[in-house]
């Protein structure tokens, strides 16, 4: 397993291509809000979509968000659990 270095200067072991650093990730990581209850890789599928709130998610048919790349189906409850909080939900698939 290789050793490194993200932009920022941090060291860590990763086995996968991914150049995603292991350091940074957490360091960003939300305290609140509905991202701060999803994994990291679903974290970035919805911000590369600029998906910040769950107002914005609204938009989006519940398999819109399943295809975005490292949305895994163990997020999809958590996200609903939050809207439904706020009584919003998923865009229909009609």
């Amino acid at each position: 397993m290789p050793l490194k270095t993200c932009d920022e200067g941090h060291q860590f072991y990763k086995t996968s291509d991914c150049p995603t650093c292991p350091i940074c990730q957490k360091e960003r990581k939300p305290t609140e809000g509905f991202m701060s209850k999803i994994p990291a890789p679903a974290r970035r599928a919805l911000e590369s979509k600029q998906i910040d709130t769950l107002e914005k998610l609204t938009s989006f048919t519940e398999q819109d968000i399943l295809s975005l790349h490292g949305m895994g189906k163990s997020s999809i409850p958590k996200l609903k659990d939050a809207m439904e909080k706020k009584g919003l939900t998923f865009k229909s698939s009609d």
